[in-house]
């Protein structure tokens, strides 16, 4: 006789999700599996919101399942591991990105790429009821060493300063490069020099700005997603220098791994505006309007109330 739902999964949760396009979220309970003899099981303490998130909720990629408990750059720490478990104990602090799981056999997994494995076991629509820096982070780092662009002394570009872009300044000095930030925005000048340790900046909407700043660049990273002016930058360029168009499909394992380390060594930290659990709506809707800098957190830790 098979098992009944309640009996694989007589574990209670409780999280915030939304059941349907409309992307609200509003507290909900659930139920999950018993901790397998792989499994890790971690008290989650932090959430960033991205804007995948608005994606997923709103079903924009047509693969949602609902109801939807959204978040794939999760932080926690570890309450209780599996007896086969090597690597993780009991306290420990880890992380979750856009995968809980791969089948750690197949030619992708072989070489340290589980985000193309066919069986990944995405943090979305996950048949499991798995849980939900470890993405926006990875996406910065390895455009840089994978295109070249990770070498002292080189002069670079970054186009925007948001989530991304900011990020991107940040790994760019940290491999001792000449960083320029390129925006539409001038009130972004200060903080992009001051703060984040900019060397210049440029006003995209600037023809002047921009003519005096042809052929210096030796690479730009692009972190801007709306349409917008490529000839332009593409001048900005000396000559053989590079700008980078690249799609990113996450980071596997050992990737998103050494990108942790290199910020750790370097004390790279994104800049980020902490809210409550109940601030998650409003905070989706500032983040559609592009208001937040450079990136919500939600205190789930701390202020997630289960009445």
């Amino acid at each position: 006789m098979a098992k009944s739902f309640e009996n694989e999964h007589p574990i209670k949760a409780f999280g915030w999700a939304t059941r349907d396009t409309s992307g609200v979220l509003s507290p909900f309970n659930f139920s999950r599996r018993v901790t397998g003899e792989k499994d890790v099981q971690f008290k989650v303490m932090y959430c960033g919101i991205c804007h995948s998130d608005l994606h997923q909720l709103k079903n924009e990629w047509g693969n949602s399942k609902y109801p939807m408990v959204p978040g794939h750059e999760v932080v926690g720490v570890v309450i209780e591991v599996g007896s086969k478990v090597e690597k993780f104990k009991v306290g420990d602090k880890v992380g979750v990105g856009c995968m809980v799981g791969s089948c750690r056999k197949c030619e992708n997994c072989s070489v340290d790429l589980e985000n193309y494995c066919p069986r990944q076991i995405p943090t979305y629509n996950g048949y499991s009821l798995d849980g939900t820096f470890t993405f926006g982070g990875y996406s910065d780092m390895m455009s840089f060493e994978y295109f070249g662009l990770d070498k002292p002394g080189m002069h670079i570009g970054v186009v925007g300063l948001g989530g991304l872009g900011h990020m991107a300044v940040k790994f760019a000095k940290a491999f001792g490069t000449k960083v320029t930030v390129i925006s539409t925005s001038a009130n972004k000048k200060q903080e992009a020099i001051e703060r984040l340790g900019a060397d210049s900046f440029l006003i995209s909407r600037d023809p002047e700005q921009m003519k005096a700043a042809m052929n210096t660049l030796d690479g730009i990273i692009d972190t801007v997603s709306a349409v917008h002016p490529i000839l332009p930058l593409l001048m900005l360029m000396k000559s053989h220098g590079r700008k980078l168009v690249a799609g990113s499909c996450i980071g596997g394992m050992k990737e998103t791994q050494e990108m942790l380390d290199f910020a750790a060594k370097h004390n790279i930290t994104p800049d980020i505006e902490v809210v409550p659990m109940d601030y998650v709506n409003t905070a989706l809707e500032r983040l559609l309007k592009s208001d937040v800098k450079y990136r919500f957190v939600l205190d789930i830790g701390n202020t997630l109330n289960k009445k």
